[in-house]
């Protein structure tokens, strides 16, 4: 192992401008970049890629952002669920994820279903669409929370954030950012000490009170935003 803090690595299969990228186990998923709809797994300790598919044809990948979502009822953890959505024609799409280097995942049989981008659908097989307008998700960022990470939390242009109910495929709050300053291309983040879903939950026990932070960061903009489940509101405080 070299003792270097910055080790150059394996070039990426094509160059790539504003990718998407979620982390499974020794992987690094790179879910599309800006006018690029392919997608690949890098495994960490092997220092290589594999393509694992291709966003449809018909959608155009400019400023989306995928996440990866929390299912309390799935025991099987090699499997994860990703979502991206937003962009310039706000698409809303998922996908079921085996990684591409195991086993199973030469079994073609039991991946009909996965490692390809569908349309997100609700219980009905209705299909969803997370958006505003074909423009207005165009450099957003997103965190799932929330008491049963149930929870989207959108920040997007017009310096807005906005909670989506996963559960009931509802936007449930809308609300302005104090700032004057554009958001876009920004930096998100739950404030947490153990990853999605163990966000710093303040909890009085009396109350019941369900309080989650997250940070963002965009050009001279800091913030630390807290919600407030129990009642559906926000309150935001301007970082030094």
């Amino acid at each position: 192992m070299s003792n270097e803090i910055f080790q150059t690595l394996k070039e990426l299969p094509k160059p790539l401008c504003r990718i998407q990228c979620v982390s499974h186990k020794h992987e690094i998923l790179i879910c599309g970049a800006d006018d690029c709809r392919s997608c690949y797994s890098y495994h960490i300790l092997k220092n290589e890629y594999k393509f694992i598919c291709e966003y449809p044809s018909n959608v155009t990948l400019s400023g989306h952002c995928v996440v990866k979502l929390s299912d309390n009822n799935n025991k099987d953890n090699n499997q994860i669920t990703l979502l991206s959505f937003g962009g310039i024609g706000s698409h809303t799409l998922v996908m079921k994820y085996v990684s591409i280097w195991s086993n199973i995942s030469n079994k073609s049989d039991e991946l009909n279903n996965y490692n390809k981008w569908v349309q997100f659908t609700d219980n009905h097989d209705h299909p969803i669409f997370i958006k505003r307008n074909d423009y207005g998700y165009v450099g957003l960022r997103a965190v799932v929370g929330g008491s049963n990470n149930h929870l989207l939390f959108i920040t997007h242009p017009s310096q807005a954030i906005s909670v989506f109910d996963l559960n009931t495929f509802q936007l449930i709050k809308y609300d302005t950012l104090p700032t004057t300053k554009m958001i876009d291309y920004h930096c998100f983040v739950l404030n947490s000490e153990n990853g999605q879903g163990q966000e710093m939950m303040k909890t009085n026990q009396e109350q019941n009170k369900k309080i989650y932070q997250m940070l963002l960061f965009c050009r001279t903009t800091g913030l630390s935003i807290e919600y407030d489940e129990n009642n559906n509101i926000f309150q935001f405080h301007k970082l030094p």
